[in-house]
């Protein structure tokens, strides 16, 4: 109780201590997204592709943070409406269904964009999609987990950039290197690649940095960055920021809900335990 009221004191408070801990965890489940060095790089790289109107891939093992960097594009270039306009998208950023069919991505970008089409064949999902597309101004569309469209499928995100001249970004693992591969005018068409690695050594030592004093804000710092510290997260993690975040957060919300104002060592090592290959 003792360590409990005195981190509640470091906050400044007079609520009562639960509510302080519930307040605080439920800020450490929320979605944070950060300008980390690498993300910008990747932004820059799709600002490149954007304007020329050049389609591409984004390829990285699970858990690099591919999918968040790529959400956090589309939020760099939110979509503007005028009052009696339509609205412009210059970025649509979509994770289709498994096994997408031409109908399902359709349907996903009618629905991205705010419209709706609930019946119709294939031929008026693709003539209503071309003309939402058309009408928003997309410049670029984002599908992530692309692995996930049928081959056939291909054959109509090619006819986004070939008709419609929009840049298209196919994301994924090496999955989708090995999907795409297989068709040649597929293939061709996203022969510009992007490599998402995870996180070695000064970066990850930034990373770690930034995610303590951004992410998780804790009334006294943890030294993360200390020697015993990034030998756990890195053995644990491996450099995959996927992992960095789960284990921090989790981290975080056990030390406090113990009574701890930091992330405690023994605190760490008992989450970083469950990540290592048994």
């Amino acid at each position: 109780m003792e360590q409990a009221r005195a981190w509640a004191e470091a906050l400044g408070e007079s609520q009562p201590d639960s509510v302080h801990l519930e307040a605080e965890i439920d800020r450490l489940r929320k979605k944070t997204v950060l300008p980390l060095e690498h993300v910008i790089k990747l932004h820059t790289w799709l600002d490149g592709k954007r304007r020329a109107r050049q389609s591409c891939r984004i390829v990285g093992a699970s858990r690099t943070g591919k999918s968040s960097a790529c959400e956090a594009y589309f939020y760099r270039n939110k979509p503007t409406q005028e009052t009696g306009k339509k609205p412009i998208v210059p970025v649509v950023y979509i994770q289709p269904p498994k096994k997408c069919s031409s109908k399902d991505l359709f349907k996903e970008l009618i629905e991205f964009l705010k419209y709706r089409l609930d019946k119709g064949t294939v031929s008026d999902f693709r003539g209503r999609a071309f003309e939402v597309l058309k009408g928003c101004k997309v410049e670029m569309i984002i599908i992530d987990e692309a692995d996930r469209l049928k081959p056939e499928t291909f054959a109509d995100v090619r006819d986004f950039y070939d008709k419609l001249a929009i840049s298209v970004v196919l994301v994924g693992t090496d999955r989708l290197n090995r999907l795409i591969k297989r068709d040649e005018q597929v293939y061709n068409r996203f022969r510009a690649s992007y490599r998402f690695s995870q996180l070695l050594e000064e970066d990850f030592v930034k990373t770690v940095k930034i995610w303590e004093e951004k992410v998780l804000a804790l009334p006294v710092a943890s030294n993360l960055i200390s020697k015993p510290m990034q030998k756990i997260l890195l053995e644990a993690t491996e450099g995959y920021i996927g992992f960095i975040d789960e284990i921090l957060r989790e981290a975080a919300i056990c030390s406090l809900s113990r009574g701890y104002k930091k992330i405690e060592m023994s605190v760490l090592k008992e989450v970083a335990r469950e990540y290592h290959d048994k």
